[in-house]
C-alpha cells in the first residue's frame, strides 16, 4: 500500500510524548513490511542540526491562509528502505523552543496547525507516488481529511486518498474562537454541528472524527470510553454516531529500543530466564537516585508527566500512608508546579524512602523502568500508556487502574490467575492505589510467586508487528468502503 502518515511531532526527530513513538514506530514498521511510506511532520528548531542528512525537496509551498498567503518548504529523509520523512520548513511557524508553547503559549497555534494540515493536503494530492491512504494523527492536523474531501468536491481532485485518523488522546481537540475559521478557507458550508463547529467554537479534531472515513484510537477499551458522557470530553455524540467505524488498537512497544539485552541505558543485562541482572540493576537505580542500598525493600517507581489525567494526586495521598511501611519510592517526572512541589516535599520529608528527579531523561527512565520492583501508573484515564508495556519486559510489576490501554495491557491475578503480570485496582482514590500497594507488598514477599509475575510480564508481546497489521486490516476497509 502507498501510505502518507501526519503528525505534529515524531520520533526520533521531535516528542512531547507518546504520540511521537507511536507515529515513528508505526511508520517504520509499515515501511519494514513493504509498504510505500511517508511521513508529514515540521522541521522544528534543532532538527536539521541534529539530523544533517536532511536535505531540501524540490517542492514550494505557497498557500492560503485566511485573508493572506504562507510561504514554506519541505526537507526529506529516507531513513530506511520504503519511508520518507517529509519536514515541512516555515522558520516563523517551526522555528521555536518548544513544540505546541515555549517561554510563552502560542497564539499562533491555530495558523501553524492549520498550515501544516494545508501543507500535508498538498502533498498527498501531488506526490508522485500517490499515496492511498493519508493517517492523520490528533488535532494539529485533523482539518486534512476535511480539506481533502472539500478539494475533491469543489477543485477536480479526482480519487483522492482515503483517510484515516488516530484519536491518542481526546481531550486535545485543537479549540479555537469561531472567526479563527477564516483560516482553513473552507466554505461557511462546513462550519455547522456535524461539521467543523462544536459550541460555536472551530474544533480541529471533531472535523477529523465528522470527515474521515475511518477512526482508530490507541487502545480497546479506551474506544468504548470515549463513547460515554464520562470520557468523550464532549465528542462522546459524534463517536456514537460514527462508532461503526470506529476501531480501538493497542500501541505497540518499540523492542529493539526497550529491551535488556541490548541497551546502552542499562548497566546490566537480564532476561526472564536468567533474573539475576535485574537485581544488580536495582542497586545501581538506588545508588544512582541517593536510596540505601537494600535488596530486600520493595522498590515502588513511577515516569509520569504530573498532571491530573496520571493520578498524581490519589498517588502522593496514597505514599503518605505507605511510606510508613519499610518501602522506596523513586519518581522521575515533571509538570504542573504544585505538583513538582508537592513530590519534593515529600522527599524532603522521607529523605531516605523517597527520591524525585524533576525533569526527564531517557536514560534515566531505561533505568528507572529495569531497577525498580513495581511501577506505579493510577491514571484518571489512559488512551493506552506505553510505560506499563515498558515496565512489563523489564520484569517491572505494573500497577494500575482499570481504565483504557491499561486495563487492555495488564493481567491481574482475578483475569488470569496463570498468566497474572501486575495488580489493577478500580475506583479512582487513594485508597484503593494503597491497598493495590499492599497487594504488592505481600506478592514482593512470596519471591516464588513475584518471579512467576516477573517471567509473565518479560513474555508479554507487544510487538508493532502486530499492531501494524492491525492498522493495515483498518486501511483496508477504508480503501473498499464506498465513497
Amino acid at each position: 500500500m502507498k501510505i502518507l502518515l501526519a503528525s505534529s511531532e515524531l520520533h526520533p526527530f521531535s516528542k512531547s510524548g507518546g504520540l511521537a513513538d507511536m507515529v515513528g514506530a508505526l511508520a517504520k514498521t509499515l515501511a519494514a513490511q513493504g509498504h510505500q511510506v511517508g511521513v508529514v511532520t515540521p522541521l522544528y528548531r534543532g532538527i536539521q542540526k541534529k539530523f544533517p542528512d536532511i536535505r531540501r525537496f524540490d517542492w514550494h509551498l505557497d498557500l492560503p491562509l485566511g485573508e493572506g498567503r504562507v510561504q514554506g518548504g519541505v526537507c526529506v529523509l529516507e531513513p530506511a528502505d520504503n519511508l520518507t520523512i517529509y519536514f515541512i520548513d516555515q522558520p516563523y511557524f517551526y522555528d521555536r523552543d518548544g513544540l505546541y508553547t515555549g517561554a510563552w503559549s502560542y497564539e499562533e497555534n491555530a495558523a501553524r496547525f492549520v498550515f501544516l494540515s494545508k501543507a500535508a493536503t498538498n502533498l498527498a494530492r501531488y506526490l508522485p507516488w500517490k499515496p492511498e491512504l493519508v493517517h492523520v494523527h490528533d488535532w494539529q492536523v485533523g482539518l486534512v481529511p476535511l480539506l481533502i474531501r472539500d478539494q475533491a468536491a469543489r477543485d477536480g481532485w479526482v480519487n483522492p486518498p482515503r483517510t484515516c485518523l488516530t484519536i491518542h488522546n481526546l481531550a486535545y481537540q485543537g479549540n479555537f474562537p469561531a472567526s479563527y475559521y477564516a483560516l482553513t478557507n473552507l466554505p461557511p458550508a462546513y462550519y455547522h454541528p456535524e461539521g467543523a463547529e462544536s459550541y460555536a467554537q472551530l474544533n480541529c479534531l471533531k472535523a477529523a472524527l465528522e470527515f474521515s472515513d475511518v477512526l482508530t484510537t490507541v487502545s480497546p477499551r479506551y474506544a468504548r470510553e470515549i463513547t460515554t458522557e464520562l470520557y468523550g470530553c464532549g465528542l462522546d455524540g459524534v463517536l456514537r454516531r460514527r462508532q461503526r467505524v470506529l476501531t480501538g488498537i493497542l500501541n505497540g512497544v518499540d523492542y529493539e529500543e526497550w529491551n535488556t539485552l541490548e541497551n546502552g541505558h542499562l548497566k546490566h543485562t537480564y532476561s526472564f530466564e536468567e533474573l539475576h541482572g535485574k537485581a544488580e540493576n536495582k542497586a545501581a537505580l538506588q545508588r544512582e537516585m541517593n536510596l540505601p542500598l537494600a535488596s530486600d525493600i520493595p522498590l515502588f517507581a513511577s515516569v509520569t508527566r504530573l498532571a491530573d489525567q496520571k493520578g498524581v494526586d490519589i498517588q502522593l495521598a496514597a505514599l503518605q500512608e505507605m511510606l510508613a511501611a519499610n518501602i522506596q519510592f523513586a519518581l522521575l517526572g515533571s509538570g504542573d508546579p504544585a505538583f513538582e512541589s508537592a513530590y519534593r516535599e515529600l522527599a524532603r520529608r522521607f529523605p531516605s524512602k523517597v527520591s524525585v528527579h524533576i525533569g526527564f531523561s531517557n536514560g534515566l527512565s531505561h533505568r528507572v523502568e529495569a531497577g525498580a520492583d513495581f511501577f506505579l501508573m493510577p491514571s484518571r484515564f489512559e488512551p493506552c500508556g506505553l510505560n506499563q508495556m515498558y515496565s512489563q519486559r523489564y520484569g517491572t510489576i505494573p500497577i494500575v487502574r482499570r481504565t483504557g490501554g491499561l486495563d487492555d495491557s495488564v493481567t491481574d491475578l482475578t483475569d488470569n490467575d496463570e498468566r497474572a503480570d501486575g495488580i489493577k485496582f478500580g475506583e479512582y482514590s487513594a485508597r484503593a492505589l494503597a491497598k493495590a500497594m499492599r497487594k504488592a507488598l505481600v506478592l514482593y514477599e512470596n519471591k516464588e510467586l513475584f518471579a512467576l509475575y516477573q517471567r509473565n510480564a518479560m513474555r508479554a508481546d507487544f510487538s508493532w508487528e502486530r499492531t501494524a497489521a492491525e492498522y493495515v486490516r483498518v486501511y483496508e476497509e477504508a480503501l473498499l468502503a464506498a465513497p
